[in-house]
Parts: structure tokens; C-alpha cells; sequence
């Protein structure tokens, strides 16, 4: 595929926050035009970087509309509105794609351990509900289950709108048996900076990204040369950012990338509980790490 559907380099957006613990719209909508600034291609709202887990359904549809409002049409906002209740899952993706989103992501339902029938009937209730393209979702770190290749390949196969996975399984194997049987134009986007480049070198379009916060620029050009052939340059990059993608994910992510964005002068408030702000241990290390990258001085 030579254009992804929605780019190459999606930003998992972080959630601003006031002092107090509420939504800072006006710095959600500063952040979205930052990150386009700096390279990404798109823009993923409120998934696990966003703290989703504790944004709740009105303050997610306010935070979707402030990023809308900010990009004005320039890229494409893809809104996490997955759950692990189908029913409100569908209800809740029915609000969301009447406010323009240009799609929806949908994680594997946390906690409750549905089989992988189950997973199916899930994806497929949200994906008939709405008219925009859905994302799969899989990272079994943080749901306990996996999404196994042949469920996500059933789901590509079944239902025309789910046009692609983001897989932060770190599973390559299972990246690959879903990259060979998947229907043409279905993507598999990475969920893990670290993955990217080996991702695509078996055929992934790109990564929803957590570093491009802080490192959009040389993400981009670690993405662009890699699809255009050019490897040594990619995998330059790519090791040079490792030390930072292992960084931003040295405690529970997103405590780091906010802290990153502070260091670097884009403050966007704390994570709510039950996350905690960076040490002051991680807080040098983090710092460390960008002053050797010329992130910050």
C-alpha cells in the first residue's frame, strides 16, 4: 500500500488537564495543531495515552469536538470510542461519529476475558452501528486478552469498515500471519514505537505514536524512509530513538510523555489518579535522554 489511509505517523494524543484535574480544552486544541505541526499525519483522542479509563463519556464527546474544532478538517481525528460493554460501546460510537469524526478506534474489552468469539461479536456490533472505518485495537498488556489473527482477519474479512488494526502485542509473528492473510487495504499500524520499524518491514503502514509528542519530526522521517526504501536511514533513527521510546515507557504510560512535553516547554498538567506524576528519578533519566537527542537543551 503506497497511501495509508489515514498517514503513516498517528499521534495517540494526550489528555490535557487544568490544576484541578479538569479537561484544558483550550490546551487540547493547542496540543492537536502542535502535533500537525510537527509531522503527524492524524490524530488518535482519548485512547490510552488520552487516560480514557478515567474520562468519561461527556468529557470525551467535549474533548473530541475541542480537537475537531482545532484541526478545522486539515487531518484526520480518529476518536477511541471502544469499552468493555458492547452495548455501550455501539451507543457510545453512535454519539461520537455524529459529531464528524473521520473514524473510530474500538480497544479489546478489559477485565471481563471475552473468548475470542466473543471479541467478534463485539467489533462486529460496533462496526454495524456506525458508517466510518473502525481500528481494532489489541493490546493484550492492558486488556489481559489477546485479539488472535484469525479473529482479526475474520472481523477485516466480514465487515467492509474495519479497515485495520493497531497492535500493540509486540507479537510478530502474529503481526505477520495478519499482514499475509488480510484483505487488500486492510493496515496494520503499530501500537509500540519501538515495534514500528520492525513492523513495517513485514508490511505495517505506519505507528500510532506516543514519542511523535516530543520526536514528530524525526518519527517522520524515520516512517517516510523507510516506506520509500531507504533502511539505513530509517534504522538509523530508529536507534537513535530507542533510549526515548524506552524512556517514555519506564513506569505507566502516559506519566513520562507528559513529563516529556513539560521538559520541553508544552506543559499539559498531570495524569489523573490512579496514575502519579513522574519522580524525580525518572523525571532525570527522561531529561537525560532528550538532552542527548537535542530534544531539550
Amino acid at each position: 500500500m503506497t497511501e495509508p489511509r489515514f498517514g503513516r505517523l498517528l499521534t495517540a494524543m494526550v489528555t490535557p488537564f487544568t490544576p484541578d484535574g479538569g479537561l484544558d480544552l483550550p490546551r487540547a486544541r493547542e496540543l492537536a495543531l502542535r502535533l500537525l505541526d510537527e509531522g503527524s499525519d492524524a490524530l488518535v483522542v482519548c485512547g490510552t495515552t488520552g487516560e480514557s479509563p478515567t474520562v468519561f463519556y461527556d468529557d470525551k464527546l467535549r474533548l473530541f469536538e475541542a480537537v475537531l474544532e482545532a484541526v478545522d478538517g486539515q487531518a484526520p481525528v480518529i476518536a477511541n470510542a471502544g469499552d468493555n460493554c458492547t452495548d455501550d460501546s455501539v451507543a457510545f460510537a453512535r454519539k461520537v461519529v455524529d459529531l464528524g469524526v473521520d473514524a473510530i478506534m474500538a480497544v479489546v474489552p478489559y477485565y471481563n476475558k471475552p473468548p475470542q468469539e466473543g471479541l467478534y461479536r463485539h467489533f462486529g456490533a460496533i462496526a454495524s452501528a456506525v458508517s466510518v472505518p473502525v481500528i481494532l485495537y489489541n493490546i493484550p498488556a492492558r486488556s489481559v486478552v489477546n485479539l488472535d489473527a484469525s479473529t482479526t482477519l475474520r472481523l477485516a474479512a466480514d465487515f467492509e469498515n474495519i479497515v485495520a488494526v493497531k497492535e500493540a502485542s509486540s507479537n510478530l509473528t502474529q503481526i505477520a500471519s495478519i499482514i499475509d492473510g488480510a484483505p487488500l487495504g486492510f493496515e496494520v499500524l503499530s501500537g509500540n514505537d519501538e515495534d514500528t520499524l520492525p513492523m513495517m518491514g513485514l508490511g505495517a503502514t505506519g505507528v500510532i505514536s506516543v514519542a511523535s509528542h516530543v520526536a514528530g519530526p524525526q518519527l517522520a522521517e524515520m516512517l517516510s524512509a523507510q516506506a520509500n526504501g531507504d533502511h539505513t536511514r530509517a534504522l538509523k533513527i530508529h536507534l537513535e530513538l530507542m533510549p526515548l521510546f524506552k524512556a517514555l515507557f519506564m513506569t505507566a504510560n502516559p506519566i513520562m510523555v507528559k513529563k516529556a512535553l513539560e521538559l520541553v516547554g508544552f506543559p499539559v498538567g498531570q495524569t489523573r489518579l490512579p496514575l502519579i506524576p513522574a519522580t524525580d528519578e525518572q523525571t532525570a533519566e527522561l531529561a537525560r535522554i532528550m538532552r542527548h537527542l537535542g530534544l531539550v537543551d
